[in-house]
């Protein structure tokens, strides 16, 4: 079974930093942040942690001095300044998450705690997508210089009991400990659970439950190999330590606060008969002066759009019953059916970049700097868990889940952590 334990975490000191809300201390995830919002994040607060997490690189800067032992000195500092206290004894942490999409309003909730590391598909925690090298040794370095998690990783489960759920939400009730807007404007706040009762009611919910890595599939890597390091530097223990476990946000999919949002395929080179190639297993449609993409695939299994400029874009519908000789929980996925079978099979398209927005897409189309843009719906939840449950995974961003977490709500500095 996974093993989910409770953890002295590392907080920001709200009464001495932050009087009023956390939102000049927090930042979103490290792979999202551009140059001009780390600048940004860097002015709003000289204890953001974004200069822990994902700080500037200076000129001069050489194997002692560099981001990472900036990141380690950041740390030290603000806990000897007392900016960053640890909870007084092991928690969970509640953490919610109010956000519109649509123009719904939806809420998001789930609990920060250590994870026992297992290699990944051969437990109970499972990936979904592959990954690509450069994040993972950035964040290894991070982690190697400050012996701790600074975010953590999004993961789901399937309790269909919702017994911690209930437990979120009677803890939500009260004030939290720290509040704070995103530039999305979702709300983030987070609640320290110290009772006993619901500690243990939380673990043996999870007792026996598959634990599906949403986002951070880098993070868990980086984590095994910190694992993996220790281990030959310290030798074999009876006992866990705590380079055993990981931070994770954990959330119940059967709540359905999640969102998956599609993220879609820029291309250059595309052949000059691709609607030819494509005409045997799809269906296409001409669609003109109208540019809702999304809203006319939308709800639509296998079904893209596929624009390559000027005022016509292209409505694709498969014609095929999935692809042979994939396993059967890929073989329908629009994700697995647009890269190995449009990419691979009939495009024979290597490189593919990736853009969320759908007027960026159109306007790069338009400006030539790429040829053609593939849009697609999101993946649904159920979907990663089949797949994740078979051992297998999807193409690199089949699946932006949304809202992002915040980083800097809790960290997990190995010392002293339980």
């Amino acid at each position: 079974m996974a093993e989910v334990v409770p953890f002295k975490g590392i907080l920001f000191n709200v009464s001495r930093v932050s009087a009023s809300s956390g939102e000049d201390l927090l930042a979103p995830p490290y792979d999202i942040i551009t140059s001009e919002q780390k600048a940004e994040l860097y002015a709003k607060n000289t204890y953001n942690i974004v200069r822990v997490d994902f700080g500037k690189d200076l000129q001069g800067d050489n194997e002692s001095e560099n981001r990472y032992t900036r990141a380690k000195a950041y740390l030290d500092t603000w806990l000897n300044e007392r900016a960053l206290i640890r909870s007084c004894n092991p928690c969970f942490y509640s953490y919610e998450i109010s956000y519109k999409i649509d123009d719904k309003d939806k809420t998001l909730r789930g609990f920060l705690g250590l994870v026992r590391l297992e290699e990944l598909g051969k437990g109970n925690i499972h990936p979904h997508e592959y990954t690509h090298s450069k994040p993972k040794k950035d964040r290894l370095n991070l982690m190697r210089i400050c012996h701790a998690n600074i975010s953590p990783i999004f993961s789901l489960y399937n309790g269909r009991d919702k017994i911690a759920s209930k437990i979120l939400s009677d803890v939500n009730r009260a004030s939290p400990y720290i509040e704070a807007k995103d530039g999305d404007g979702s709300i983030h706040r987070l609640w320290e659970i110290t009772d006993q009762s619901s500690i243990g009611s939380i673990q043996q919910e999870l007792e026996g439950k598959a634990v599906f890595i949403a986002d951070g599939h880098h993070r868990y890597e980086t984590a095994l190999e910190y694992q993996r390091e220790m281990r030959q530097r310290e030798g074999d223990s009876d006992r866990p330590r705590p380079h055993d476990y990981v931070l994770m946000f954990i959330a119940n999919m059967a709540d359905e606060g999640l969102t998956i949002l599609p993220t879609h395929r820029l291309v250059k080179n595309i052949p000059p008969d691709t609607l030819d190639l494509l005409s045997n297993d799809f269906e296409i449609q001409e669609i003109r002066n109208n540019f809702d993409i999304t809203g006319a695939i939308a709800g639509k299994r296998d079904v893209y759009g596929l624009y390559t400029g000027g005022d016509t874009w292209y409505r694709l519908s498969y014609k095929g019953e999935g692809i042979h000789g994939v396993p059967p929980p890929l073989k329908n996925l629009d994700v697995t059916i647009l890269h190995d079978l449009i990419f691979k099979q009939l495009l024979d398209i290597e490189k593919v970049s990736y853009e969320m927005d759908v007027g960026k897409c159109l306007q790069m189309i338009r400006e030539k700097e790429f040829e053609a843009a593939f849009f697609l719906n999101p993946t649904q939840v159920y979907d990663v868990e089949k797949v994740a449950l078979a051992s297998l995974r999807m193409p690199p961003k089949s699946t932006y889940f949304y809202p992002k977490l915040l980083t800097g709500l809790v960290i997990n500095i190995f010392e002293n952590t339980f």
